[in-house]
């Protein structure tokens, strides 16, 4: 490909990316999507993009990312959701040529069992849900500089007696210059749509185009990530408090996530992120302290990686994510 087809493709990513706002609403279903997958990511804010790592999970953050993946890097990774329930990720990377990755991974919520009730209160018995996506990626290295990535997603949701199928796509792009540890990325994220409704009204699924950036300082051991999330929905009537009822205004510090790293060694990492909407909401909810707030910690080894996070993003409960990921190439 020579430079004007590379030109291009950023172009139509682009325009398929700003296109999809017309089909943008107030709510959305399958929302377990925007759960972070990655304990580095978690800790980082959870939604970071720019991320340059090997670390596999981050096929569900942008799929370009999977170019850093190591050849067959199997990762794992176990989230304490909210009180009753679980939610986890697996995910596998492996080398295409010289400069494709193939990556496939899975996402889980499991909510547990709840009480069935009338609506006079009578209980009737038990049912139990759950919330499941499966995706398929490929990633390519377009330049010395630039990777782009593409993924598609089958997502099932069962409650009780009620159940949804969707099918949606992730488009990625990244740019790292690896001189001056800096990485670029633009992502736009559940691009799709059920294909079976819970009932007789079809719902949009959580679209978000999201940009980022990641800066290692040249003088010390320490890296930012920004990341602006929501960047197709900027007016008040789009956005809602979790009560339901529509905010009176949209507030500007809602789009940003903030993540630093500071980097010890090549082997360490501690990490401290600050996501703005998620604080803004768990106020809102009630939930003063620690709203917003992410922390996190990581080994890496030439073959292992752990990695640990803590977050909140209940008011009922904060969580703990744990990712491991072994190369066995």
């Amino acid at each position: 490909m020579n430079n004007k087809k590379y030109i291009l493709v950023g172009l139509l990513l682009l325009f398929c990316c700003l296109s999809a706002r017309c089909q943008i609403t107030s709510t959305s279903v399958f929302d377990f999507l925007s759960l972070p997958t990655s304990a580095h990511g978690a800790a980082l804010g959870g939604q970071n993009v720019s991320l340059p790592d090997d670390d596999a999970t981050l096929l569900f953050h942008n799929p370009a990312l999977m170019s850093n993946s190591g050849d067959g890097a199997l990762s794992l990774s176990f989230l304490s959701y909210m009180k009753g329930s679980k939610a986890g990720s697996a995910a596998w990377t492996m080398a295409h040529g010289e400069r494709g990755t193939w990556g496939v991974g899975a996402q889980f919520v499991g909510y547990g069992s709840m009480k069935e009730t009338t609506v006079d209160g009578v209980v009737q018995g038990e049912f139990s849900a759950l919330d499941f996506a499966f995706t398929g990626g490929y990633s390519y290295v377009l330049t010395e500089r630039l990777a782009g990535g593409a993924s598609g997603k089958f997502i099932y949701s069962k409650y009780g007696t009620y159940s949804s199928v969707a099918l949606a796509a992730d488009l990625g792009l990244n740019y790292y210059l690896e001189e001056q540890d800096l990485s670029f990325s633009l992502v736009a994220a559940n691009l799709g749509g059920q294909v079976k409704a819970f009932g007789d009204s079809y719902e949009s699924l959580p679209y978000d185009l999201r940009l980022g950036v990641s800066k290692r300082l040249a003088n010390a051991p320490i890296r930012f990530s920004f990341t602006l999330v929501d960047l197709t929905r900027w007016s008040s009537n789009e956005y809602y408090h979790p009560d339901g009822e529509p905010s009176s205004g949209r507030v500007l510090t809602n789009h940003f996530v903030f993540g630093a790293d500071f980097l010890p060694s090549e082997q360490l990492y501690i990490s401290l992120g600050y996501n703005f909407r998620r604080a803004y909401e768990l106020k809102a909810a009630g939930a003063a302290h620690g709203a917003g707030i992410c922390l996190g910690a990581g080994l890496h080894t030439k073959k292992f990686q752990l990695g640990i996070a803590y977050a909140k993003y209940h008011v009922s409960v904060p969580s703990v994510m744990v990712t491991a990921q072994y190369t066995i190439r």
